[in-house]
């Protein structure tokens, strides 16, 4: 981060990084003002990689999807990375565009993907599959070797908590109570309520007052901790190093041609993508995602994992399916 933060005049870069800090404390508890921060961050550096990424992200928690599709694509144009695409994917959903989001699992370049984003791109594009009413098709898709695999990574019961979801949609009551304790078995970090459902199954109602289940998080909505920038952990350091950095000082004249930078918000990387592909038959579809989705998941096994902030069960409804 301090690295990309460098062509921009000391003061500027000392600002823009104190926004940054401030977004990533602050998107958890308070993602309206931390997208604000993100923002004023923007405005001083709309050029830099990093900055449009935490404004993608903090406008994904504040639940501003459009901005969230616009800054994300533009942070991969900049990059050349896939980081966020279940994100983007779950945004096409929560516009109510679930073809989209199964249009980006399809697209999507495996060898740019870990194993962590691929299966989180895949529990999302499973999601969209039910959002259709294809919750078979969504429970084939996510029939992969990995649902077998005892692994403490958060992905784990995340894959499991969805095959249970998409199996009880489907009608597999039996099935889905089985695959919900399997769920619960390896979910020591309760990042998914599957415990909970499985009592709800049983009859027994739970007390949420107190918040202790992210209940209203969907199975199907990508795990914060993937879609958090891996940059967020830099942020402290970047702004306590900033008065240690050694600039030219000729930082006096910077600052006007800053401010021409400021206001460049027509920069070719704010060009959203011309939404150009057809909408293609979705039974056809669904059984061509759950023949592929074993290479979804498994294509990104060398290259490691990588987060951002820890969603539950699931993201933005209480039905399981999230929208």
């Amino acid at each position: 981060m301090k690295a990309e933060l460098l062509p921009l005049a000391k003061p500027v870069a000392e600002t823009v990084a104190r926004h940054l800090v401030a977004t990533g404390q602050l998107i958890d508890d308070d993602p309206a003002l931390a997208l604000e921060h993100a923002i004023a961050a923007r405005r001083l550096a709309s050029r830099i990689a990093a900055v449009r990424e935490a404004v993608g992200l903090a406008a994904y928690q504040a639940e501003e999807w459009t901005t969230a599709i616009a800054e994300l694509r533009t942070y991969h144009r900049m990059t050349g990375r896939q980081t966020h695409l279940a994100v983007l994917a779950d945004c096409e959903r929560a516009l109510g565009r679930p073809e989209k989001a199964i249009d980006l699992f399809r697209s999507a370049e495996r060898d740019k993907l870990g194993r962590n984003e691929a299966l989180e791109l895949l529990i999302v594009a499973a999601g969209a599959r039910g959002d259709m009413g294809q919750h078979d098709a969504a429970a084939a898709m996510l029939q992969i070797r990995e649902l077998s695999v005892e692994s403490e990574e958060p992905w784990a019961p995340r894959l499991r908590y969805a095959y249970a979801d998409a199996l009880l949609e489907a009608g597999r009551t039996e099935e889905a109570r089985e695959w919900f304790g399997r769920a619960a078995a390896v979910d020591a970090e309760g990042i998914t309520d599957a415990a909970e459902r499985l009592l709800e199954m049983d009859g027994i109602e739970i007390d949420d007052e107190d918040g202790e289940y992210e209940s209203d998080v969907d199975a199907t909505s990508p795990d914060r901790d993937t879609a958090d920038s891996d940059d967020d952990d830099d942020d402290e350091d970047d702004a306590d190093d900033d008065d240690e950095d050694d600039r030219d000082d000729d930082d006096d004249d910077d600052e006007d041609d800053e401010d021409d930078d400021l206001d460049d918000e027509d920069d070719d990387f704010d060009d959203e993508d011309e939404d150009d592909e057809d909408d293609e038959d979705d039974e056809d579809g669904a059984d061509r995602d759950a023949a592929g989705s074993g290479d979804a998941a498994g294509s990104g096994d060398e290259s490691g994992d990588r987060p951002r902030g820890g969603s539950g069960g699931g993201s933005r409804g209480d039905d399981g399916t999230g929208r």
